[in-house]
């Protein structure tokens, strides 16, 4: 049995690795052909390469569900071809059974998913966003069309390029006055946290304070800012929240909350990325499904296009949900549920008749 067990597992998960690899082969070839029309500055061929490079750990957890269906439908159907999953049940190998030796391989790509997607690709991708806005912009300029904006109290900062560590590129600080009026403009190369001193301190500052209907200039090289502001809050709000792991969407919705702004955004994410390994398994499930049902004698190629279909309309039924649950205000975790619910539901059903 333990020979059956191995036998099957490598088969699934060497089917699911392949298709994986071409899936994030082609998402490659895309991401590089859409990024040469961004090459400007230092931003050239070759830092287009690594830009799509570091964020193919994000892109590896984004199309896994779908990667382990057809790769499921590919690996169990190559053994239904060659009669070998008949020869399994005749000699008493129960459906359930087989249900979990095809499930653990997937178990083990979802757990090094979870990893990737918590440790490897939230910094991977940063990096990889902040690199592209220094090589575009340069640490001196101000660019007011790109970057983030922020706001803490009295005070709205924009930040051309936020890195990691706490370094950020291009500042520039608005600060109004409790009557709206505008008290001074800060403007700074770069900012970067002092954690013993709990305060950042700005490189080659300029600051314009408004007095008495006059502007006073002052330069400096360089200026403690005092702010709430801290790096794991910006680096929360300076990234998509596709962007994120699992525990600093937690902590930007938080963050948000605590703010007064809106943070279903970050929850619907959340869900998703905390609700993964339950897509996976359905998945898997419907796939295990046909190949005992109606996909038992079809070819390879029907197969696999089945497959696609199917993570076609999961991906589409997500994505239709997801914005649906923040416009008309149900709870996101919904929106995630329903498509792996709807999978959990029909997989068992055809198992039921097979």
């Amino acid at each position: 049995m333990k020979q059956l067990q191995a036998y099957i597992g490598v088969t699934v998960f060497a089917a699911i690795v392949m298709v994986l690899l071409v899936i994030l082969g082609l998402d490659a070839l895309s991401a590089i052909i859409d990024n040469l029309g961004d090459m400007e500055g230092g931003y050239g061929f070759t830092e287009v390469l690594l830009y799509v490079l570091l964020t193919l750990p994000r892109k590896l957890t984004e199309y896994l569900p779908f990667a382990a269906l057809v790769g499921c439908l590919a690996g169990l159907g190559s053994m239904a071809n060659n009669s070998e999953l008949v020869v399994m049940r005749a000699a008493g190998v129960t459906t359930r059974r087989l249900i979990w030796m095809v499930m653990r391989p997937t178990l083990v790509l979802v757990m090094a998913s979870m990893l990737i997607s918590e440790f490897v690709a939230p910094p991977a991708d940063q990096y990889a966003e902040a690199r592209k806005a220094l090589l575009q912009n340069g640490e001196e300029s101000f660019n007011l069309e790109r970057g983030m904006w922020n706001h803490s109290g009295n005070d709205f900062m924009h930040f051309n390029v936020v890195q990691v560590g706490g370094v950020v590129n291009g500042v520039k600080i608005f600060s109004f006055k409790d009557d709206k009026t505008l008290s001074k403009v800060i403007v700074a190369r770069r900012a970067t946290y002092q954690q013993d001193a709990d305060k950042w301190m700005l490189e080659n500052v300029r600051i314009d304070s408004f007095k008495d209907n006059k502007i006073e200039r002052q330069r400096y090289p360089a200026y403690r800012w005092q702010t709430s502001l801290t790096p794991q809050m910006l680096e929360v709000v300076a990234i998509d929240p596709e962007q994120l792991s699992i525990t600093s969407l937690w902590r930007a919705a938080k963050y948000r909350i605590d703010e007064g702004l809106d943070a279903r955004g970050f929850m619907l994410e959340f869900w998703r990325k905390s609700l993964a390994p339950l897509a996976v398994a359905s998945l898997v499930l419907i796939g295990i499904s046909f190949i005992f049902g109606p996909l038992r004698e079809v070819t390879m190629g029907y197969r696999i296009f089945t497959g696609v279909m199917v993570g076609i309309a999961f991906r589409t039924a997500q994505d239709l949900l997801g914005p649906a649950s923040l416009v008309f205000n149900f709870s996101p975790i919904y929106s995630v549920l329903a498509p792996i619910m709807i999978c959990v539901l029909i997989g068992a059903l055809m198992l039921r008749k097979a």
